[in-house]
């Protein structure tokens, strides 16, 4: 009899931590923090001679200065928020005879990894856009290679796409195509399907990403914090698909490199 209480004993706390397992899955949640920067080696002026270094130095400086941001991942099991952390901008410095700012707005892209679906709130010189359309599966390759960030184990996946960058070449604008490898590093220790910015779609979350310019690194994860976590999907802006932003994005593009020339 004794034997037999006992087997139950362990088979009723093998069912309890088995159902508490299961439990703490379907309601984790939490909050990463990652910081960017962005690689600017490739960043020419045109001329020569030493005032010209010391110009394209100053420009390069800012640039990098403002591509360091921070951003919010707010994440449960099945969606997430990620925004841009609001600071304000320190005064510039008047040594020089211009300063450069770049605006990204208060995007807010709401992914749910559940229904394979996203909602990005942005806008375009002061319009406001709410592009709504399907997460576009990636055909990431999962590697061997793992390292460290902060606490949890990490393993490499890697894919290749193509993107359209618009140049201007002796006043005359064009459309290059470059091919370009992204890398990511992410953790099974925090079994979600999610990742910064609009990358997914691994076995765990992912805590760097670097598509051979940006890079983002998570710097901190704050899991179950006390105040429970509520995802809203934005709601403002003209709705639109990504296929038909991408369109508008191109015809304002053109219009700018058009006031450039």
């Amino acid at each position: 009899i004794n034997q037999i209480n006992l087997k139950m004993k362990k088979v009723l706390f093998i069912t309890a931590l088995l159902l508490s397992g299961v439990i703490l899955a379907q309601d984790f949640q939490g909050i990463a923090t990652y910081k960017s920067h962005r690689k600017l080696d490739d960043f020419k002026v045109g001329g020569d001679g030493a005032q010209n270094e010391a110009l394209q130095k100053q420009i390069q400086e800012q640039l990098k200065k403002q591509f360091q941001r921070e951003y919010t991942l707010k994440f449960t099991r099945e969606a997430s928020t990620y925004k841009q952390v609001e600071k304000l901008s320190a005064p510039q410095p008047q040594t020089s005879c211009f300063s450069i700012t770049i605006n990204e707005g208060s995007d807010l892209l709401y992914k749910n990894i559940k229904e394979k679906r996203y909602s990005n709130q942005t806008d375009i010189m002061g319009k406001q856009f709410l592009i709504k359309d399907v997460l576009q599966p990636r055909e990431w390759v999962l590697g061997k290679d793992k390292k460290f960030i902060g606490e949890y184990e990490c393993y490499k996946a890697t894919y290749t796409d193509e993107y359209t960058t618009q140049t201007i070449d002796d006043g005359e604008i064009s459309e290059v195509k470059k091919e370009r490898l992204v890398t990511a590093w992410y953790t099974p220790q925090i079994p979600i399907s999610n990742g910064p910015a609009e990358y997914e779609g691994l076995p765990g979350l992912i805590l760097e990403i670097n598509d051979g310019q940006l890079t983002l690194v998570c710097s901190k994860i704050v899991m179950n914090p006390k105040e429970a976590i509520e995802l809203k999907e934005p709601t403002k802006g003209k709705v639109v698909t990504e296929e038909k932003f991408e369109e508008i994005m191109e015809k304002k593009n053109k219009e700018m490199m058009e006031r450039m020339k």
